[in-house]
């Protein structure tokens, strides 16, 4: 079906028809896009699955339509600017691998588009509906993520300002991405205390943000209450007690098991007092990380707590990774655990080896590549990723060319070799570390004779080791 555009319309055609049969307006927009149904309206606009017929692929796209809701003069042209900075913002912020990107943005029939990057997926709302509440696992993981995204966000002046399960979708490879940046600010210096638009949905608007006065601790205060929300079902404004002054939302859980760690950061990433909240990403990420080391099953002293002797041994990698010198953290760590295993001169570990890999060791080299990437590297990431795709202890080559592909080790259904791996933040979840994969030959990362089996042993190491 094709939809139409015209917002006092909005009737579904055939697919062979070139103009409404209802209204008479035209169903291609600007010769190129076309509008198949609606997604979503908000109070600036309305948007549109749609397909881009001028690429080979015909893949879709998301066409958001200009379409304010405010009355007069000065709302109508205050409404048209946001929309316009959307576009300028979306352009940059769209560099993100978890965001949607900018992919055009004109003036068509005197009404303005943009057009975006269609994510296939379903948003967190939907699942929630669909699935029931979240666990703390899948809590843990969507903070990681969300995070990582607020943190590059953040670094370009900007405050999202409507985070809620409706604007973060969890798309079909499993990844969660951020959207609808329509409400988004920048913040610049001279502005940072001046009172502004009052914006963003009121059961996950901080209430600084309510008086018009956004933070960039105001997104982690609408992300923690989105925690919330997905872990009880329950509205936002019922899991807050005006009267007691404090959340509640431990009352409705209905048996889901939230330890105290996690309720602890939930609570004051959702500090209705911006002073007792957390102050920054990175202060979050801090406090996350150890609580997503620990086992749910088992929490031991012996593995979690590292020791002096052996953090003075990584102080290097440490130096490394805190500098973001990606590679050389890289070929540091695989210089490390060949010296810890002893197998210096055969230049990589076979099953035994990592069979006996002390546990101490490995927790620390993995805690750091967690800290540093802020979850978004380490040996535990890439452990989740092949265990998720179903590989165990058992050997099986599609599902380690199917985490290849995931890691982006792979390229055109080819292994690279190391000098082409991204040492970047924005290289895909789990890409790094590397080196200790390369097979040192001509294979390339993961695809030499020796790295045959070597993640399923690894694997089985790290769950022994409880990482």
């Amino acid at each position: 079906m094709r939809q139409c555009l015209n917002p006092d319309c909005l009737f579904s055609n055939p697919d062979s028809f070139q103009f409404c049969q209802k209204c008479g307006n035209k169903l291609l927009l600007k010769e190129r896009y076309v509008p198949l149904s609606i997604l979503g309206q908000g109070g600036f606009g309305r948007t549109f699955l749609a397909i881009d017929e001028d690429k080979p692929s015909k893949p879709f796209c998301v066409i958001k339509q200009f379409l304010p809701q405010a009355q007069g003069t000065d709302s109508f042209e205050k409404a048209s600017q946001l929309f316009a900075q959307e576009a300028q913002r979306l352009e940059e912020l769209g560099k993100h691998p978890q965001i949607p990107e900018l992919m055009a943005y004109f003036t068509y029939d005197n009404r303005q588009y943009l057009v975006q990057e269609f994510v296939k997926g379903e948003t967190l709302q939907t699942e929630l509906d669909n699935n029931g509440v979240f666990s703390e696992q899948q809590i843990k993981k969507l903070l990681i993520e969300v995070l990582q995204i607020l943190d590059f966000v953040h670094s370009k002046q900007v405050i999202h300002r409507d985070i809620k399960p409706e604007n973060i979708i969890l798309s079909s490879d499993k990844k969660l991405f951020l959207v609808d940046f329509g409400a988004a600010k920048i913040v610049k210096p001279q502005q940072r205390t001046a009172t502004g638009t009052i914006i963003g949905s009121a059961e996950y608007c901080a209430p600084e943000q309510s008086m018009g006065k956004p933070l960039f601790i105001s997104d982690l205060y609408s992300l923690g209450v989105t925690c919330l929300h997905l872990l009880t079902g329950v509205s936002p404004f019922d899991l807050y007690s005006p009267m007691e002054g404090e959340w509640v939302w431990r009352d409705f859980l209905n048996g889901n098991v939230v330890s105290n760690e996690l309720g602890k950061i939930l609570e004051k990433l959702a500090s209705p007092i911006a002073k007792h909240r957390y102050q920054s990403v990175k202060e979050v990420i801090n406090d996350l990380i150890p609580v997503n080391q620990l086992s749910t099953t088992q929490q031991t002293v012996k593995i979690h707590q590292p020791l002096v002797a052996i953090t003075s041994h990584y102080q290097k990698l440490e130096k490394l990774l805190a500098e973001g010198k990606w590679k050389e953290a890289d070929e540091e760590t695989a210089r490390v655990m060949l010296a810890v295993a002893n197998r210096e001169k055969e230049g990589f570990l076979d099953a035994p080896s990592i069979d006996n890999f002390p546990c101490d060791d490995l927790y620390n080299i993995d805690r750091l590549w967690l800290k540093y990437s802020n979850g978004k590297f380490g040996f535990s990431v890439q452990k989740q990723i092949y265990q998720s795709l179903g590989g165990t202890r058992k050997y099986d080559e599609k599902i380690w060319i199917a985490f290849g592909d995931r890691l982006g080790w792979r390229k055109l259904e080819k292994w690279k070799y190391y000098n082409d791996i991204t040492f970047d933040i924005k290289a895909p979840e789990g890409h790094l570390p590397a080196r200790f994969w390369d097979d040192w030959d001509w294979k390339g990362v993961g695809g030499g004779s020796r790295c045959v089996g070597r993640m399923s042993s690894f694997a089985s190491r790290l769950v022994d080791c409880k990482i």
